[in-house]
């Protein structure tokens, strides 16, 4: 069957734009087939000779780079600090991926910004000020002040397509990054985790499930606005109680038990001898005094970050990584479980707050 035009243009494109480095002809066979199906290798190997020097450069013998790109490595290391076994970086994530070493870390752990838009520096300072925005600020219940809700239903179809680039070319970069067999486990939104998934499979990381925080947020379950007397019984959506964190893996180096022996990882840590990890995790919303301790708006509790953190390192070696750190729950998680790990925060107040935070969650106690 014909492919339609720009079915290996586009992936090829898209691929090389994220790295802003050099490909070999082997990732972007993979990159097009992943988007496009089965498409012969002479057919690509073809358009790249057809394009060169125009649109590609051939940097060496089976790789290339887009004319024109150079490379955007970070010349200079930004202010970081270390705390325990982790160490955090004040860098735009993308950047920092950009530059970091081929094959170097075993395990991604993360919460990003699931819409982008809640997290745009506009939106950041009204939520500082306490005028919402996307962000839905719920009136106190009982003298007790609710955390603040990104609103998702707010998106745009244009913002639905940035996610999708987004978070394609951040499964392309931690592609170069994690190591064969690595385990990326990424928090995301009952509205939008079918983008991260699909985005992220795209991006060159093998999708391997769900795993589903049991939890009952303030999301959904409200009557029509400005009509809830009307319909009084209708909900426009489910009351959610549930967190979905997409799982995701590197390719394996051949097989499991091989990857285990090579790069330490290629599978989930088992909780004992009789009981393996597990897809469903039953949690409570982050407590009040881990709050206070990392005032953070998108905060997880300690209890659900160890649990994942320890089960992402089967072999408890190796190092995590968080790109959106934020207030460094995560790598507070990871040194309660005596685990290395690495942030990268771009916000420098969430930066300024990781340095405080990550010894003062670290040490709170979690029920067993």
């Amino acid at each position: 069957m014909t492919k339609a035009p720009g079915a290996i243009r586009d992936p090829i494109i898209q691929h090389l734009s994220a790295l802003r480095t050099d490909a070999s002809v082997g990732e972007l066979e993979a990159a097009v087939r992943r988007q496009v199906g089965e498409v012969s290798s002479s057919s690509i190997r073809s358009y790249l000779n057809l394009n060169t020097p125009g649109t590609f450069e051939r940097v060496s013998r089976g790789r290339y780079k887009l004319a024109g790109i150079h490379d955007t490595f970070q010349t200079t290391i930004p202010p970081s600090f270390e705390v325990g076994d982790a160490i955090m970086w004040n860098a735009d994530c993308f950047s920092w991926l950009r530059a970091a070493a081929e094959n170097s870390v075993e395990a991604v752990l993360t919460d990003p910004p699931y819409g982008l838009v809640e997290y745009t520096q506009t939106e950041k300072d009204k939520l500082r000020a306490g005028k919402g925005g996307v962000w839905r600020i719920p009136p106190s219940i009982g003298g007790h002040t609710r955390s603040p809700l990104p609103r998702f239903t707010t998106l745009t179809e244009a913002d639905r397509q940035n996610m999708r680039t987004f978070f394609r070319e951040f499964a392309t970069l931690l592609a170069r990054v994690v190591v064969p067999g690595g385990n990326v486990v990424v928090a995301a939104n009952p509205l939008l985790v079918h983008i991260v998934a699909s985005a992220m499979s795209e991006g060159g990381l093998e999708m391997r499930g769900m795993i589903t925080r049991l939890v009952m947020t303030m999301r959904g379950g409200d009557r029509p606005k400005n009509a809830h007397v009307e319909f009084s019984d209708v909900s426009v959506m489910p009351r959610s109680q549930h967190e979905p964190w997409v799982v995701l893996r590197k390719p394996l180096d051949g097989r499991v038990q091989d990857n285990l022996r090579k790069w330490k990882t290629g599978g989930f840590r088992r909780i004992s001898d009789d009981q393996p990890f597990g897809d469903v995790i039953k949690s409570r919303p982050t407590p009040t005094a881990e709050k206070k301790l990392a005032p953070h708006p998108s905060l997880k509790p300690q209890a659900l970050l160890r649990d994942l953190a320890r089960a992402c390192l089967p072999l408890g070696e190796g190092k995590v990584l968080d790109p959106f750190a934020g207030s460094g729950s995560t790598l507070a998680a990871c040194n309660a479980v005596g685990y290395n790990s690495i942030g990268v925060e771009m916000d420098a107040e969430y930066f300024a707050l990781a340095e405080r935070s990550i010894p003062a969650l670290a040490k709170v106690k979690v029920p067993l």
